[in-house]
């Protein structure tokens, strides 16, 4: 459903903070906190991760699944499924 990367891309995006992202979508701060903070795909109550989930589309963010396409006619950012490892001088 939502990775942990994701989770964390989504609030960068936004440029809320966990505390924020928590009171939006009416969850605990250790709740996003441990969400961030696993592996992989979230795993959790139902009720909290589709909470968490209508609160990022309220704000604007489209989840793009494994493989899926971009519905959104927006910018934005994917990770590639081989994403080279950047160096220091990489991002010159």
């Amino acid at each position: 459903m939502i990775t942990a990367a994701q989770l964390r891309a989504a609030r960068a995006l936004l440029g809320i903070d966990q505390r924020e992202l928590a009171q939006r979508c009416g969850l605990s701060l250790p709740t996003i906190q441990r969400m961030e903070a696993s592996e992989g795909v979230i795993r959790g109550n139902v009720d909290s991760l589709m909470k968490l989930v209508e609160a990022l589309a309220a704000a604007g963010i489209e989840l793009i699944g494994e493989g899926a396409a971009s519905q959104g006619g927006g910018r934005g950012v994917r990770l590639a499924s081989a994403a080279p490892k950047a160096g220091a001088g990489d991002l010159a």
